[in-house]
C-alpha cells in the first residue's frame, strides 16, 4: 500500500476503505488474540470471533453508497450486528454502532468529530453490559476515547493508540485472573489492532506478518459452570430490547442483548440453551441461532496449543473435519471425532477457515467433509493448499455429512476411509423444510409445476426442489412417505422457529406413520430451517 499524506478530514470512501484494511489488519493478529483469551470462561475464539464481526462490516460496506456518509455508517452498524459472534463480537458490535451513530449525519469528519465519535463508542460499550467490568475490552476502549485528541484524524488515532495501550496493558492489575495468567485482555488487544488498522490505511503501511502463536494462556483453567455460549438474532421483536434482556437474564451470565437497525442480537452463557431460544422465539422472528458448547471449544484450542507436544507422540492415522452449523448438528458430529468450521447455506466458510481447522488436527491425514455443494470447491482448494495431506469426501448435504462420519475410524489411513465414506454418504437420505426467499415457478424431476410465493414453506430432497405449500410439519410428512422405502432410522433436527409443542407433534405423526423405523428428534438444526431430516 502506498504510503498517504496526512488530510485534515475524512470522505466517507476514506473511511469505508480504512474499515475494509482494519479487517485484513485484525485477520493477520487473529490467533495471537485467541491465544490471549481467559476470560470470563474458556470461550476462547475472541479473535476469530472479533474477525467475523469485521468481516461482516466490510461485506456490507463492499455494497453501500461510499460517497454517502449515511450509508457507510449505516453498513458499519448494520454489519456489526448482523456479524457479531461471542461476547467479544458483541461488544465491538456496539462499539462500533456508537461510533456510527456519531458519525452518520456529517458530510465528512475532522479529527474533532472522529475523537467525539471514539467517545461515543465507548459509551455505547458500556451501555450495553448489564454489569459492566474493568479489564475488559470497554477498559481499553475508555482509555483509546481519552486519548484520541490531535489537530488531524492521523494524530488523534495515534494518541488514541498509546492511551488505548496503557489502558491494555492495565488490565492484568483490574482482573486477577489475566494476572494469573500473565496476559492483556483479548478483547481489548482485538479492538486495539482494529483502530491500528484504520490507521494503517491513512497512513498507508503495509500489512505486518502474522506473529508466531507459541503458547495459549487457556491451557492453565477449567471450563465455568455454565456450559454453552449461546447467541441469537431476532427481527420483528415484539418486546423492547430491556425486556427481552430481563427475560433472558435468569438463564445464565455474560449475558448481552442489544439492538440496532431493527434487529436484536443476544448473548449468554446458559445450560439450557434449548429452553432460552424457545422463550425468546415466542416474541419475534429468530434469524440465526448458535449454541457452542465451551467445554468442547477448549478442547479444540487446546488441540493447537499441544502441536509441539503432538510431535513427539504416536498420531492417529486418520482426522475429520467437518463444516456445520445448527448446535444439534455441531455437537453430532463433534461426538463423531470432527473438528468443526462453522458454516453451510447462506453462510459459506472461506478456504483459509477449513485449512486452519485441518492443521489444527492431530492427525497424520485429515479427511474434509464440506456437507454443501456451494462449500464442495473450497474444500477442494484447501485440500490443495494442505499439499497431500488432506482428502475431500464430496458430501453436499449435511445428512450425507452425518453418513460420512459414522463411517470414519481415526484408526483407518484415510486413502482407505474416502470410499467407505462416500458410500455411507449415498446411503443417506437428505429433506430439508425452509421458506422461499422469492415467487417463482418451477418443474420438478418428476414433472410437477410448484408454484411458489415469497415466503411459503418449500422442502428440498437431497437438495432438489420437491415440495411447497403447507405446513413445515406437513412437508415433513409429505416428503418422508413419498420415498420411504422401508429405511430403518429417521433422524429429525429442528430449527430455531419450531416450537416444542411442533417438536413434538412432528415426533408423534412420524411414529404413527413409520412404526417400523427408529425416530429420534432433536433440536439444533441449521438456521433458517424449520427441519432437518435424514433417513437412512
Amino acid at each position: 500500500m502506498p504510503e498517504q499524506t496526512p488530510t485534515q478530514t475524512l470522505s466517507p470512501g476514506q473511511l469505508a476503505e480504512a474499515f475494509r484494511y482494519a479487517t485484513d489488519w485484525l485477520g493477520v493478529f487473529r490467533e495471537q488474540v485467541n491465544a490471549l483469551n481467559v476470560y470470563p470462561v474458556p470461550d476462547g475464539d475472541t479473535g476469530t470471533n472479533m474477525h467475523l464481526t469485521m468481516q461482516s462490516v466490510r461485506r456490507e460496506l463492499d455494497t453501500c453508497d461510499q460517497n454517502s456518509m449515511p450509508s457507510v455508517a449505516r453498513a458499519i452498524s448494520y454489519g456489526a450486528l448482523l456479524g457479531a459472534r461471542g461476547n467479544s463480537g458483541v461488544i465491538l458490535s456496539q462499539l462500533l454502532k456508537g461510533f456510527s451513530d456519531s458519525i452518520r449525519e456529517l458530510k465528512n469528519v475532522t479529527a474533532a468529530q472522529l475523537s467525539a465519535a471514539l467517545q461515543a463508542a465507548q459509551k455505547a460499550g458500556y451501555g450495553a453490559v448489564m454489569k459492566p467490568v474493568e479489564g475488559t475490552i470497554l477498559s481499553v476502549a475508555r482509555g483509546l476515547a481519552d486519548g484520541a485528541k490531535g489537530d488531524s484524524p492521523d494524530m488523534v488515532l495515534e494518541n488514541a493508540l498509546l492511551a488505548g495501550q496503557v489502558a491494555l496493558d492495565h488490565t492484568p492489575e483490574q482482573l486477577p485472573v489475566l494476572k494469573q495468567a500473565g496476559v492483556v485482555d483479548s478483547g481489548g488487544q482485538g479492538y486495539l489492532y482494529v483502530v491500528q488498522g484504520i490507521l494503517a490505511s491513512l497512513r498507508g503501511d503495509e500489512l505486518p506478518a502474522a506473529p508466531d502463536v507459541t503458547a495459549y494462556a487457556q491451557e492453565g483453567f477449567e471450563h465455568e459452570e455454565f456450559g454453552y455460549c449461546t447467541e441469537f438474532l431476532m427481527e420483528k421483536a415484539t418486546l423492547p430490547i430491556e425486556k427481552i434482556r430481563e427475560l433472558v437474564a435468569p438463564f445464565g451470565d455474560s449475558l448481552l442483548v442489544v439492538g440496532a437497525e431493527g434487529f436484536v442480537k443476544g448473548h449468554i452463557h446458559t445450560n439450557e440453551p434449548d429452553d432460552l431460544l424457545a422463550t425468546v422465539g415466542r416474541h419475534g422472528r429468530m434469524l440465526k441461532t448458535k449454541v457452542e458448547d465451551m467445554a468442547e471449544q477448549h478442547t479444540e484450542i487446546l488441540a493447537q496449543a499441544g502441536s509441539v507436544t503432538r510431535a513427539e507422540q504416536e498420531l492417529p492415522k486418520s482426522g475429520l473435519v467437518a463444516v456445520a452449523s445448527g448446535y444439534g448438528l455441531v455437537k453430532l458430529f463433534r461426538s463423531l471425532g470432527a473438528r468443526i468450521v462453522s458454516g453451510g447455506q447462506t453462510a459459506n466458510p472461506s478456504v483459509q477457515d477449513i485449512v486452519d481447522a485441518a492443521r489444527s488436527v492431530s492427525a497424520e491425514r485429515v479427511i474434509i467433509l464440506p456437507n454443501n455443494k456451494n462449500v464442495l470447491m473450497a474444500a477442494q482448494k484447501a485440500a490443495e493448499l494442505l499439499e497431500g495431506r488432506a482428502e475431500v469426501v464430496p458430501t453436499r448435504t449435511l445428512g450425507q455429512g452425518v453418513g460420512a462420519a459414522l463411517a470414519f475410524s481415526q484408526d483407518t489411513d484415510a486413502s482407505e476411509l474416502t470410499e467407505s465414506m462416500q458410500e455411507a454418504a449415498k446411503a443417506v437420505t437428505t429433506f430439508e423444510v425452509t421458506r422461499a426467499s422469492r415467487t417463482t415457478s418451477l418443474t420438478t424431476k418428476d414433472g410437477r409445476t410448484l408454484e411458489i410465493a415469497d415466503g411459503d414453506v418449500i422442502g428440498l430432497q437431497d437438495d432438489e426442489l420437491t415440495h411447497a405449500g403447507g405446513s413445515p410439519e406437513d412437508a415433513v410428512l409429505e416428503m418422508l412417505t413419498h420415498s420411504y422405502a422401508g429405511q430403518e432410522i429417521i433422524t429429525v433436527f429442528t430449527g430455531p422457529n419450531v416450537t416444542p409443542e411442533q417438536q413434538q407433534d412432528v415426533k408423534d405423526r412420524l411414529g404413527k406413520e413409520f412404526q417400523m423405523a427408529e425416530i429420534e428428534v432433536h433440536a439444533g438444526g441449521p438456521d433458517l430451517y424449520d427441519y432437518l431430516v435424514t433417513m437412512e
